[in-house]
């Protein structure tokens, strides 16, 4: 239920069909919307119910499993509740069938990083590790190869830890802030959400909080397992990623490195060749003296502060704006206001929040509207001179113009390359 773009629904549909199983996708988005997913599906016996679900199929199955992106309050999922289906995701799963020791990571901002990174240094030790989740590769298409003992590194979202009854081997909380309040009722309620990844946690096992966050640090007190904490640390030469927030990351995948065994040699070694994550913060291009980078995966304006103050040396021109994730953009605007030269901004709800709070303040930050990415870049290319950042940091959802987030920051990419 839920194929979606990001690769997880596909994962999981040939999993099944590799298992012999008979296989139905159902999706709310139509065939021409999921094209790339569809693509990869191609050579297996599937069956699709596209454009939206129909009730019939939530009576038959034996099995569904629910994309985390589908709201468990669905009113389709509880049509199989009532006939007794079992629902799953392909996370959820994962735990139940694999022998795998699991580390995994969540947090409001920093979990791809950090879990690209304990994986890129266990890598350098351990000649068994994986990386899926919240990254775009279910686990479940990793199952075949994974054998007891193996390392599995699984980035964890909020919506993907809802529902589960096992917690990972090691655990790792890198923030909370105030995010996807369009789906949780509360802040308390999405910090609930969070607690999954260390509420099953068995004797043995190991929770590493960061200790500068003050929500994070108080998780110590509600569980008997071992904890450590991480606080960020002095930049070492060899780290090459931009932002106080990613020594954060790095601290925090020191902590597991080390609890496994990897020496400070080999971590020092494999810092040097580590370049991050795509999407977040990614120096994409400099030209005329102007550097371009792609941060789409700042969808929430704390995330956009994080990025302003990364970069406040430079003139900032910022590409922003889309949809509202029920966030306030008070605090947001303040640091536009210190930090940014120029918004050239998207079309959305949030883009109209933040020029709301950008008036309020009496905000002489010019605003450039734009329709479009092509657009964006264009508009955003006139302004800058030489010394100046173009930063595509959106602090909102993407879903009124992009397929998600990372299709606004593959076509901010295409459109800076384009540029001469």
């Amino acid at each position: 239920m839920g194929l979606g773009l990001h690769g997880g629904g596909a994962g999981s549909a040939k999993f099944f069909c590799l298992q012999g199983a008979d296989v139905l996708v159902t999706d709310l988005k139509t065939k021409e919307q999921l094209e790339e997913s569809l693509e990869k599906l191609k050579r297996f016996k599937i069956k699709y119910a596209l454009g939206g679900h129909k009730e019939a199929d939530f009576v038959w199955a034996d099995l569904i499993i629910r994309n985390p992106d589908v709201p468990s309050t669905s009113p389709y999922l509880e049509i199989a509740r009532k006939n007794n289906i079992p629902i799953e995701t392909d996370i959820s799963l994962f735990f139940k069938l694999s022998k795998a020791f699991i580390i995994g990571v969540t947090g409001t901002k920093g979990k791809s990083t950090t879990a690209s990174l304990i994986y890129y240094l266990l890598k350098a030790k351990y000649k068994k590790v994986f990386l899926a989740g919240n990254i775009g590769i279910s686990p479940l298409e990793l199952l075949p190869k994974i054998k007891k003992g193996d390392k599995v590194v699984l980035e964890l979202s909020s919506f993907e830890l809802e529902g589960l009854t096992q917690s990972p081997n090691i655990a790792v909380l890198t923030n909370i802030m105030p995010d996807h309040l369009n789906r949780y009722g509360s802040m308390a309620e999405y910090i609930e959400s969070k607690k999954i990844i260390f509420k099953y946690q068995k004797k043995g096992d190991v929770l590493i909080l960061n200790n500068d966050d003050p929500v994070v640090r108080e998780f110590a007190k509600e569980l008997s397992s071992k904890v450590c904490f991480f606080s960020k640390i002095i930049k070492p030469d060899s780290f090459k990623l931009f932002g106080d927030h990613n020594l954060s990351n790095l601290s925090a995948s020191i902590e597991v490195a080390k609890l496994l065994k990897v020496s400070p040699k080999v971590i020092e070694k494999s810092l040097k060749s580590f370049r991050g994550v795509p999407n977040r913060q990614e120096f994409i291009k400099e030209i005329n003296g102007v550097k371009y980078i792609n941060d789409t995966t700042a969808t929430m304006p704390d995330a956009l502060i994080q990025a302003l103050r990364t970069f406040k040396r430079n003139r900032i021109i910022l590409i922003a704006g889309g949809q509202n994730k029920g966030l306030r953009y008070n605090e947001l605007a303040r640091e536009i206001l210190n930090s940014v030269y120029r918004i050239v901004l998207l079309p959305g709800t949030a883009s109209e929040e933040i020029k709301k709070e950008l008036s309020e303040l009496n905000s002489s930050v010019g605003i450039t509207p734009v329709n479009s990415m092509e657009e964006a870049v264009k508009k955003a290319s006139l302004l800058g001179e030489k010394g100046d950042i173009v930063l595509l940091s959106p602090g909102a959802a993407s879903f009124n113009l992009f397929k998600n987030e990372f299709d606004r920051g593959d076509q901010f990419v295409k459109f800076v390359k384009k540029l001469k």
